[in-house]
């Protein structure tokens, strides 16, 4: 019989957070793969537990040819724990490559959930949370990570990001830049730890604030885009709109009701439109010679 794969969230900050099924898995797991093995031994020695499986590392560096070893020990039986420094395994951590290459095994794989930066964050910044989007660590050049802020300007959804405490001021200042320094938007720093802090306010006043030194885990959480005010077209770009789908060989009945369905403008209006485009035709048309 194959084994089991086990993605366990460790604890953000307060040691305490720590699910019971996590002291569970570390006390019997046959392997425990760790992004650092030094973290974990803090972890075990604070939570009062001894790990009788082999621990070995996995981190970024590793991950390409010790996957392979951990699918091979999978295959064999045993049960495989994998655990990041914070939080749940594959969320901007180790991990996919793993259980990407146990799914492709058929090897069962679960998860002992537990505290999440991104979901923490969320729900302590004050914006809409019914709808968001993860975008991880920004890039670190400054031409890439405008491009990439420049691309999801217009997201809707509320946006969490991850960034590091030397370059979170100069993150911020950036997406003022990209998203408007009045987007609202929140910094969450040292949660659930001793020092923990959520500034929330304007991109631009937020900005000001890191620019005199921010320490700590940082995840920072923005408002997404509002909705764009409706377009005011002209009769003639109403008609002209109508006349495109037209050509793409649409009926005229359902070309007018898609164009005002798209554009929130009643059916009369945009019927309204093409009458008058026609008989503006009609009279050029009569009026040559």
């Amino acid at each position: 019989m194959t084994g089991v794969l086990v993605l366990a969230g460790t604890p953000i900050g307060d040691v305490s957070d720590a699910p019971p099924r996590l002291l569970t898995e570390l006390a019997t797991a046959d392997v425990i793969a760790a992004e650092d093995t030094r973290r974990l031994r803090r972890l075990t020695q604070a939570l009062g537990v001894t790990p009788a499986g082999r621990v070995v590392s996995y981190f970024e560096g590793n991950e390409v040819g010790r996957t392979p070893e951990l699918v091979e020990a999978l295959l064999g039986g045993a049960r495989v724990l994998l655990v990041t420094d914070a939080g749940m395994p594959s969320v901007s951590d180790p991990g996919y490559r793993l259980v990407a290459a146990a799914v492709a095994a058929d090897v069962k794989v679960t998860a002992v959930p537990g505290p999440s930066a991104v979901l923490t964050a969320l729900a302590l910044s004050g914006l809409p949370v019914d709808r968001f989007t993860f975008e991880g660590f920004l890039p670190r050049k400054t031409g890439d990570r405008a491009r990439q802020l420049a691309s999801i300007a217009a997201e809707p959804r509320t946006m969490v990001f991850f960034e590091a405490p030397h370059r979170i001021a100069e993150a911020l200042a950036a997406m003022a830049g990209a998203f408007g320094a009045d987007r609202p938007a929140a910094v969450c720093r040292e949660l659930t730890k001793t020092y923990e802090e959520v500034r929330r306010g304007p991109l631009g006043e937020l900005a000001a604030w890191a620019a005199e030194g921010v320490k700590g885990e940082i995840t920072v959480v923005v408002a997404g885009a509002p909705p764009a005010a409706p377009q005011e077209l002209t009769p003639a770009e109403l008609a002209r709109l109508v006349a495109v789908r037209e050509e793409a060989g649409e009926r005229r009945k359902e070309a007018i009701a898609a164009v005002a369905a798209e554009l929130s403008v009643p059916k009369r209006e945009v019927f309204d439109a093409v009458v008058a485009a026609k008989n503006a035709d009609r009279g050029e048309a009569g009026a040559k010679p």
